[in-house]
């Protein structure tokens, strides 16, 4: 805020150089200028004062400086004289620099010495009492020293040169010698005519000792830690941007001054922010400034040769600027604390030495009590966070009124100036125009397809957004949107797709069919409102955070937000957010890469359409992959301090527009902050990546690869479903003319796994080829295999290319939208996945000659010729047929019917045969008078056959022990299988046991009883059902029942089984 008192002004000095310094009780101020007089004002005394001047100089004077007993003025003569303290008497000379101009003059804290730097490469400390006694300092600089200023202990010199370095001396009584050199802090300044080199580049040092201020080339005010000669932080106003000309601390510490911008400004050390504001000769910057070390006053001196002198410049109510801190007296050395009072209220005695009764862990506050007339409470010093300053909100390309005039958009579609003309760069596609500004525009946005700018709200008026097209047919073309009342614009942007043709053709047919472009407007109400290029409003989003800028393409807006707060540490915590015009879906979200100490300076998109940004610490940054949903990343494209231009120059550069090597930028020289009028011409940089590799033949090879597959893979992300364009292949096909160039270096110095890496890289097969053909030629042949080997895996696999389609559209898979659901939607759980390999492992029914049914079936195939023949030859004739047969013959066809051919999977079955013994319908069943009851609760269990042989064997005895005699010779042959399936016997065999058994009663009983026989065959069938997982039965093993004795109470001779592996496969 500004200060109620006013200053006082005294036209002093002709124009051009000043200085200015209080005497040491404070009552006297010298000034010298160009004109060769040193001017004693009397700060008791007004602005009509006469006052005394010194006339012994021959040029110039540049610097005045007051001491214990004298003051010392020195200048473009080279001669340093000393004079009686508050009066114009001539005491003699101190020094002479031998036709060097004397640059500054420093007094130390105790009044005895004088630091006097000059054109020359040294300072020389001259004692006032003893001017033989000289100090000189050499070797700590390279250039010409502009200032030097001296610690609050007399024990450390700092002197600043123009080649923009630092320097820390340490003075001893042994000697004097370099303690630190700090680079990259104040700005380099060259030439000594330039109004530059008169800006105040000393070091401030505040009186504890343990830092100073310095103005920063980034034109902030920048503190320096005396433990660690670094940077800890700095002091900045967002109203306030521009070179800071002078700094000047008070006598306590407390309140620092600086001039900027034609302004004085009065900042609070405590916290780092603009207390008040005076403003400075028009047309003018202030050179030096000062406090007064003894009351309330500030002084200073400008370009046009006025003392100003402002008095009362700290209100009443503020802390005194004079009276001694704490932090004052402590001149960097470390206070203690006070101990911790005991449980009973006891003070501690105080130390025995007259020391300090404090601990020696405490911290000392700089700053003391000097925030506060008097101590409150019990004394305790409060904690202060030093929080940083957020960057406000800018429109990209615009600058500050001045001179009458600014441009409210400066990119590469054109400029606009507040008059309002509207100008572009390429006239044969848009018509440039103007117009009176009725409505104080203050934002301005040139996109493809019109104009858009934007005034800020004013007494009844509401802010207001106006658009106007650049071509169309029609008499209404331009369109306006008012805000509600209390709101207020705070960025714009127009988008829209380039134009095919000219846009001023005025036809219905013209440039102007593909549409009017896209609208976004930021508002204070926190949200962004998108707009058609007719008009018409489409959606309103929130913005998370505080918004900062935006710029819009053709296809979406890069919006720059806050979505918290600033860090300690210097962070301004910005993120960019990728909003699709489409349909307004969020395609990337990330945090902007400045550096911590930085702000932003410029937004826009490339030629290609890809998001760029530049920060105040030179880096041009490039969002890759940004057509990739949530995928991109920020590429580090340029460094424009690495540029060769720039080496030596004091010159800054203005982004205008980013092409794939090319860099548009307006050259901004010295400190100058914006362009200026008339308009400059845009100069072109070349686009350089910052790699470290100083190798003069593969880094710049290296580079331009690098650059060139990021435009490479920009382009291909947008082809969609498309595999490739001419356009890629070209440049692909540029890429592996690169890369061979390095495979041939590499093969020169013998560097196969290099090699292998580039081969890799390659695109096309020939180029594969051609890189085999180089190993060949320097005689690598284990690595030709190798690249030969990697062709033969290229061709076999798909391509690049075809890896990147099917990349893209996987991004769309994993992108895609979640499905609403439907209603009556079914929402049990899904159903089971049948994953064969977690299934439980079960037997496969192999139908095979060797199967129990196809065993069971030959069995009834051998018997049903015996069967006949035996009925034929019966005695008694036709029998009638049983139940039994009935079933076999059943099961017999059945069984049958079911086979298949071998390969016959689907075949159609024949139809089943008539068996004329079969049951007629409605018939009714006799049952067997003799057969045996069925047993309900009988378990599923083998055959009975073999227990009821054994019971008649049981009542044979003669038989079961001609049994045991040949059981031996039967054990290998009656072998069964795991199931019980005996092996099957010789066919004459089976018919002559057959035989025997019809002849035989127990034979005949056997037949005749269903129940015993049904059960078998029905064992049979679950037995065949269980060897699934075992393998195929011997077929030897079929007959099961053993034969019956024969009437005659005889043994039964029992042939021989025929050995296994006999076993024919036919049968």
């Amino acid at each position: 805020m500004a200060s109620t008192s006013k200053a006082i002004s005294n036209s002093a000095h002709q124009q051009g150089q000043t200085c200015i310094a209080f005497s040491r009780d404070g009552k006297i101020a010298y000034t010298g200028g160009l004109d060769t007089l040193v001017r004693i004002w009397h700060t008791d005394q007004g602005e009509d004062q006469e006052p005394e001047a010194a006339y012994e100089a021959d040029e110039g004077i540049t610097a005045v400086a007051a001491a214990e007993g004298c003051w010392l003025s020195g200048g473009h003569d080279s001669d340093v004289r000393k004079y009686i303290p508050g009066k114009a008497q001539f005491n003699g000379l101190v020094m002479s620099a031998a036709g060097a101009s004397i640059r500054c003059l420093a007094v130390d804290p105790s009044g005895k010495r004088v630091a006097v730097a000059s054109d020359e490469l040294s300072v020389k400390i001259v004692d006032l009492d003893e001017i033989t006694n000289v100090v000189v300092l050499e070797g700590g600089h390279k250039k010409r020293i502009r200032k030097t200023t001296w610690h609050p202990s007399g024990t450390i010199l700092t002197t600043s040169s123009s080649d923009g370095t630092i320097v820390a001396w340490n003075i001893s009584d042994t000697g004097a010698k370099v303690e630190n050199v700090i680079d990259g802090v104040i700005p380099e300044v060259v030439d000594p005519e330039s109004p530059e080199f008169m800006h105040d580049c000393s070091a401030v040092w505040h009186p504890s000792g343990q830092y100073f201020f310095a103005a920063s080339r980034t034109h902030e005010i920048v503190v320096i830690s005396r433990s660690t000669w670094t940077k800890t932080s700095s002091l900045s106003d967002p109203n306030t941007v521009g070179v800071t000309t002078a700094l000047a601390l008070s006598a306590n510490g407390v309140y620092l001054a600086s001039a900027c911008n034609q302004e004085i400004l009065i900042w609070s050390v405590q916290t780092k922010r603009v207390l008040w504001k005076q403003p400075g000769t028009p047309n003018a910057f202030t050179i030096q400034i000062a406090f007064s070390p003894t009351e309330n006053l500030l002084a200073w001196t400008d370009t046009e040769g006025v003392l100003s002198r402002w008095r009362d410049a700290i209100p009443a109510e503020s802390p005194d600027p004079v009276r001694k801190t704490a932090a004052g007296s402590a001149q960097g050395t470390t206070t203690k604390r006070k101990p911790t009072p005991p449980l009973w209220g006891e003070e501690p005695e105080a130390d025995a030495e007259g020391g300090d009764p404090y601990g020696d862990d405490w911290i000392i506050d700089d700053l003391g009590d000097g925030m506060e007339d008097e101590p409150e409470g019990d004394g305790f010093v409060k904690e202060m966070v030093s929080i940083t300053k957020a960057q406000p909100a800018f429109q990209p390309g615009s600058t500050p009124m001045e001179n009458k005039k600014r441009y409210l958009a400066y990119n590469m579609v054109g400029d606009t100036h507040h008059i309002v003309n509207v100008e572009f760069h390429d006239r044969s596609t848009r018509k440039g125009y103007h117009f009176t500004d009725h409505f104080k525009y203050d934002l301005g946005s040139l996109g493809e397809r019109g104009a858009l700018f934007a005034c800020p709200p004013e007494l009844d008026h509401p802010a207001q957004v106006i658009y106007k097209p650049y071509g169309t047919w029609s008499t209404q073309g331009d369109w306006t949107y008012a805000l509600p009342k209390g709101q207020r614009v705070l960025g714009i942007a127009a988008g829209g797709e380039r134009p095919m043709r000219s846009l001023r053709d005025p036809s219905s047919s013209g440039g102007d069919i593909q549409g009017q472009g896209n609208i976004v407007i930021a508002t204070s109400s926190g949200d962004l409102t998108f707009l058609s290029g007719s008009g018409m409003e489409r959606i309103v989003l929130g913005v998370e955070g505080e918004y900062v800028t935006m710029a819009a393409a053709e296809e979406y807006v890069l919006v720059v937000h806050r979505p918290g707060a600033t860090t300690i540490d210097g962070s301004q915590s910005l993120v960019a957010t990728l909003i699709s015009f489409e349909d307004f879906q969020v395609l990337q979200e990330k945090p902007l890469p400045i550096p911590k100490g930085h702000t932003l300076r410029w937004i826009g998109t490339t030629d290609e359409g890809a998001p760029a940004i530049y920060d105040s610490a030179g880096y041009i940054h490039l969002m890759i992959h940004h057509r990739r949903p949530n995928r991109a990343a920020w590429a580090r494209l340029m460094d424009t301090n690495l540029l060769e231009r720039k080496q030596g120059k004091d010159e800054s550069y203005w982004p205008v527009g980013l092409s794939q090597d090319t860099f548009m930028c307006l050259i901004l020289k010295g400190r100058q902050e914006y362009p200026g009028f008339p308009r400059p011409l845009i100069q072109e940089l070349p686009v350089r990546l910052p790699f470290r590799n100083q190798d003069p033949v593969d880094s710049p090879i290296e580079e331009r690869i690098a650059r060139e597959r990021i435009q490479v893979n920009l382009a291909r992300d947008a082809l969609g479903d498309e595999l490739t364009s001419p356009d890629i292949d070209k440049r692909e096909v540029e890429l592996d003319k690169q890369l061979i160039k390095l495979i041939q270096v590499a093969c020169k110095t013998d560097k196969a796994p290099r090699v292998i890496e580039l081969v890799k890289r390659l695109h096309f097969p020939n180029s594969i080829a051609a890189a085999s053909q180089l190993a060949g030629f320097y005689r690598l042949i284990g690595l030709q295999e190798k690249i030969e080997a990697i062709k033969l895996w290229r061709e076999q696999n798909a391509t690049p290319a075809e890896e990147a389609r099917e990349a893209r559209q996987g991004f769309a898979c994993d992108d895609a939208p979640l499905a609403r659901p439907k209603p009556f939607q079914n929402f049990n759980p899904p159903p089971k996945v049948d994953r064969p390999g977690l299934t439980r492992s079960a037997g496969i029914v192999e139908q095979t000659e060797f199967t129990a049914s196809s065993v069971a079936i030959r069995a009834g195939r051998s018997l049903a010729p015996q069967a006949s023949a035996s009925r034929s030859t019966s005695p008694e004739g036709k029998r009638k047929r049983d139940d039994n047969d009935d079933d076999l013959s059943c099961n017999t066809f059945d069984v049958e019917v079911k086979r298949r051919a071998v390969g016959e999977s689907n075949a159609v079955p024949s139809p089943k045969p008539n068996n004329p013994f079969s049951r007629k319908t409605g018939q009714e069943v006799k049952k067997n008078p003799f057969a045996r009851k069925p047993e309900l609760n009988k378990p599923i269990q083998k055959s009975e056959s073999f227990f009821n042989k054994v019971e008649v064997a049981e009542k044979h005895p003669a038989a079961a022990k001609g049994k045991e005699k040949e059981k031996d010779k039967k054990d290998l042959s009656r072998q069964t299988t795991l199931f019980g399936l005996p092996s099957k016997p010789p066919a004459e065999k089976e018919k002559r046991a057959k035989k025997k058994m019809e002849a035989t009663p127990e034979a005949e009983e056997a037949k005749r009883s269903p129940p015993a026989s049904s059960q078998a065959m029905d064992v049979e069938t679950q037995d065949a059902t269980l060897v699934d997982s075992q393998a195929h039965p011997d077929p030897s093993d079929v007959q099961m029942d053993t034969q019956p004795l024969d009437m005659d109470d005889e043994p039964i001779e029992w042939p021989d089984s025929p050995p296994a592996a006999a076993v024919d496969d036919d049968d």
